[in-house]
């Protein structure tokens, strides 16, 4: 048998790599058959050995040949024990796991979840990475096979161990997949397959759902010339972004695309274009090993999501083994990693992202049995994080790197779809020139003065101050950075870093989609501009709402500072959202610009504080710190959070934006949710058509 590196390449497998991979699989096809092991533990050792005989069967099989109607079978067959309507009888389910397994329960369902991984391995020809998943799956299956059943604590030991045993090869493994262009798996489907031929998109082993055929079929519905101008709206927010940041595009030799699976059109065309700036495309699939996941966010290419509630089930297993020896171990593994790879890092530019909107907004749900990190755990994690973002830092420089952002519906957004899509092509591309111009004049008020009063209307209880940095030079200075369509596209905000001290208030909104969860009535309360209490009604317990909060917006620091205060002017989008009814499933890029937004956690110039940054007329944004991130001149680890999370008030909430003077009078931005300054009265002819 040959191994097929996800580089490509056909190499010699390691002759004791390929024993172990045959004594795996052998073994595992055996135990579809056994019924050595207590019967309440039989149906998930015989449901995963089949589960992990299929994978098999795909990993040693040649170049595709099968039809796309057996494609979407095998590929239903994959996934449907994750299915909503499947998903009470998973063991994926930590519910049910518990159920069925007892106090064994929360091990086998994480056990369940590192499993299911073998589908990318099998897809990708990652034998390694499939022997040692499988080699674990077998060591629990023989410590079940002897007379008397193994201690809860024996099992859960033998999963940390598979994670410690493992973690410099699995975190040596992503980072190579970050920065090195030869490790092209997904490259080359983009760039040699038919896309015509909607086969391709089986190849990935990802999850292939409505809307990723959807957008597929739609993508293959447009001109060479729709595809590339979308293409070169996103490549050339990238190229800007450089531009804008003053920073050198030509030291850097990749660029990591990220999309859903179905954009492989536009991802081809924009592989080109990169090409033509010098730039080669790296490309890698969202993390499998519980090493290297991040939550419930998927960061990579992807494919369709079975069940989110399956993963935000899964968001804190790492609490099985996260203790302070693991977090020094995971540090040194990623440390070695990038010094391995350094040379790549170095030249490495940064995402460049391509992502979705418009499925059914998800509100999930508390499952008895998962794994959930405590108190101790939950500080671990930040310094985990925290270390990390110093790490990267080091080798992929944020004062020598940038990033675009662009997103695009799906079909799941409704029977409008084809008109809902030109409608963001056409918001993706609006006139940067004249946004540019009434930004301007919003920044030259608020430049004049060091206070802005944010209210809400009716029954939005927002009631927010703002302090700004005091201009020494208003000639030459500004807070407000203006923002046009560059790596944050499309147009249409303004935006600063207030001065913490200060900054303070109830920031209320009623319904929210945050790192795709719903947030129903959330309110944030700021008191010298860190969050101090908290609230929102998606459970029916304050416990859980605040637990809520406190996973997915606060990230478990005991404060968090606000750090960053915006004014959205896209109110074509605004209105375009409206008219669709898609408020509720528009992503934070495109609804940041739709309002008033205030972002809690880091600068939006984190790591990249000292890089001079500039307004179109030649001032310089000088709102670059606060009080917290100016302490990474005196300890670093003091500085970060690695969280940055938007959240906007719509303008139909909205009371008013002032700017406040020292006698406490006001200057209106906007009054009743329509902008009223001079000179920004374009902004409300949308809302007039």
């Amino acid at each position: 048998m040959t191994k097929l590196n996800s580089n490509g390449g056909d190499d010699k497998v390691d002759e004791l790599l390929k024993e172990r991979y045959d004594l795996a699989k052998d073994r595992i096809v055996e135990i579809c058959t056994e019924t050595t092991v207590k019967p309440d533990f039989l149906d998930f050792f015989q449901n995963m050995a089949a589960f992990l005989e299929k994978t098999a069967v795909i990993l040693e099989r040649d170049e595709e040949k099968l039809s796309i109607e057996e494609l979407q079978k095998e590929n239903t067959e994959l996934y449907k024990e994750l299915f909503p309507q499947n998903y009470t009888h998973c063991y994926g389910n930590p519910a049910y796991a518990e159920e069925k397994l007892g106090e064994y329960g929360r091990a086998f369902t994480f056990l369940y979840a590192e499993l299911r991984g073998a589908i990318a391995y099998a897809y990708e020809k990652k034998i390694w990475d499939y022997t040692v998943t499988a080699e674990l799956f077998l060591e629990v299956y023989a410590a079940f096979e002897n007379g008397e059943l193994p201690s809860v604590k024996n099992v859960e030991d033998m999963l940390r161990s598979y994670v410690n045993d493992y973690c410099q090869d699995m975190m040596e493994q992503r980072i190579a997949e970050a920065v090195d262009p030869q490790l092209d798996f997904a490259v080359r489907i983009v760039m040699d397959s038919d896309l015509s031929d909607l086969r391709y998109l089986y190849r990935y082993g990802e999850y292939v759902s409505a809307n990723e055929t959807g957008v597929a079929e739609f993508m293959n519905s447009l001109s060479q010339d729709e595809i590339d101008s979308m293409a070169r709206t996103y490549t050339e927010g990238y190229r800007i972004g450089f531009i804008n940041g003053r920073k050198d595009i030509t030291r850097k030799k990749t660029v990591n695309i990220r999309y859903n699976l179905g954009f492989e059109r536009m991802v081809r065309a924009a592989i080109l274009q990169f090409r033509e700036m010098g730039l080669e495309p790296v490309i890698y699939r969202h993390a499998t090993h519980a090493v290297n996941k991040r939550g419930n966010a998927w960061i990579g290419f992807v494919g369709g999501n079975a069940n989110p509630q399956y993963e935000y089930d899964h968001r804190q297993d790492q609490a099985l083994f996260m203790d302070s020896d693991y977090v020094q171990r995971k540090l040194r593994s990623m440390q070695n990693a990038y010094e391995k790879y350094k040379d790549l890092a170095a030249v490495h530019g940064g995402p460049a992202c391509i992502e979705t909107f418009g499925e059914e907004p998800f509100a999930p749900v508390s499952t008895e049995g998962a794994w959930a990190l405590n108190e101790a755990q939950q500080k671990m994690q930040v310094e985990l994080d925290n270390e990390s973002g110093q790490i990267v830092n080091r080798y992929i420089r944020g004062d020598e790197r940038s990033f675009t952002i662009i997103a695009y519906p799906v079909p799941e957004i409704g029977n409008d779809f084809p008109k809902i899509f030109a409608e963001i092509v056409k918001i993706n591309t609006l006139d940067y020139k004249q946004y540019e111009r009434i930004q301007q004049t919003i920044i030259e008020t608020l430049d004049t003065c060091q206070w802005v009063e944010i209210k809400g209307k009716e029954d939005n209880e927002t009631d927010l101050i703002i302090h700004l940095h005091e201009l020494e030079d208003v000639r030459k200075q500004t807070n407000f950075e203006n923002c046009v369509a560059d790596v944050n596209i499309p147009v249409g905000e303004v935006f600063t870093s207030p001065v913490l001290a200060g900054t303070g208030g109830i920031l209320h909104v009623k319904k929210v989609y945050l790192n795709g969860l719903q947030f129903k009535d959330l309110k944030l309360v700021f008191d010298c501009g860190q969050v101090i209490d908290y609230s929102c009604a998606n459970f029916e317990t304050e416990e859980e709402n605040r637990a809520y909060i406190e996973d997915n917006i606060l990230h478990h620091h005991p404060k968090i500072p606000m750090g960053e205060f915006a004014i959205g002017t896209n109110t074509t989008a605004y209105v375009a959202a409206e008219k669709y009814g898609i408020a509720d499933k528009l992503p934070i890029l495109i609804a940041e610009k739709m309002g008033p937004h205030f972002a809690v956690g880091d600068t939006c110039y984190s790591w990249s504080e000292d890089t001079p940054v500039f307004n179109p007329d030649g001032r310089e944004i000088i709102a670059r710190d606060n009080e917290i991130s100016i302490l990474r001149k005196e300890d670093i680890s003091m500085a970060y959070y690695g969280c940055h999370t938007d959240i906007t008030i719509p303008y139909e909430e909205l009371g008013s934006i002032r700017v406040i003077d020292e006698d406490g009078e006001g200057t209106s931005i906007i009054e009743n949710g329509r902008f009223v300054l001079p000179g920004t009265e374009e902004l409300n002819r949308p809302f007039e058509k």
